[in-house]
């Protein structure tokens, strides 16, 4: 993350709306700084080196922009993907002061051989970042947690499994699942077959015992007849 430290170097720009294409033929992405309640301060980047730092860091390392004699420090907010041509469109940055905590977006990585995998279970990624809170200087770069510990089914992850400095706080929910055992396919389909073959062999069962109280109810009816007309013989 060293050359993260070196300063962003951005242009002002007042290229804005639909001529904005112009500036992305020139391998430009359009970006916004905003700071801190004052106007906001349109910029552009090129875009080889933009795709470079997002892609170290993210939305959680802090950055130096540089804008003419301007400096900032400053966090990416958002980051717009054309979803046809996959290419950056544009870049949100928020600027943020060193002695007050900001709120970022963490990156979870599970670390280790999954054991739950290798004997033919899935697993279920369900949460790739958290939302922190923190000065600039303590945001984490990630959060690792072990693999390890998701060998049987039903066994999960969550949120509070994660080890945080004392410095940072976990904004989101502490019980959301960031990986769990799921059953397979195969195995959901089984056990709707038993369960449909156990329905069904419930409702033969009832069917008999429905088709045996009938015979007997007409057992009683005849034997009555019987009585009856015997009586009337008589």
């Amino acid at each position: 993350m060293g050359s993260l430290d070196e300063p962003l170097k951005l242009q002002e720009r007042t290229v804005i709306g639909k001529r904005l294409g112009s500036l992305r033929h020139e391998g430009l992405i359009p970006a916004v700084i905003h700071n801190h309640g004052q106007p906001s301060i349109h910029v552009a980047v090129a875009e080889r080196e933009m795709v470079r730092v997002y892609q170290e860091a993210g939305k959680h390392h802090p950055l130096n922009l540089s804008v003419g004699s301007q400096n900032f420090l400053a966090l990416i907010k958002d980051v717009h993907i054309n979803p046809l041509k996959r290419r950056m469109q544009h870049v949100v940055f928020q600027a943020v002061k060193r002695d007050e905590k900001v709120e970022a977006e963490v990156p979870i990585h599970i670390e280790g051989e999954i054991p739950a995998e290798k004997i033919g279970l899935v697993v279920l990624h369900q949460l790739d970042t958290v939302e922190v809170e923190a000065l600039p200087k303590d945001l984490p770069n990630e959060f690792i947690v072990d693999g390890n510990k998701l060998a049987e089914l039903h066994d999960k992850i969550t949120v509070a499994d994660l080890v945080v400095p004392s410095d940072v706080i976990i904004l989101t929910d502490p019980e959301h699942p960031i990986a769990s055992v799921v059953e397979t396919k195969a195995q959901i389909s089984e056990e709707i077959e038993e369960a449909v073959e156990a329905e069904e062999g419930a409702e033969g069962e009832a069917a008999e015992a429905e088709a045996a109280e009938g015979q007997a109810g007409k057992g009683e009816a005849t034997e009555t007849d019987t009585s009856s007309q015997q009586k009337a013989e008589k």
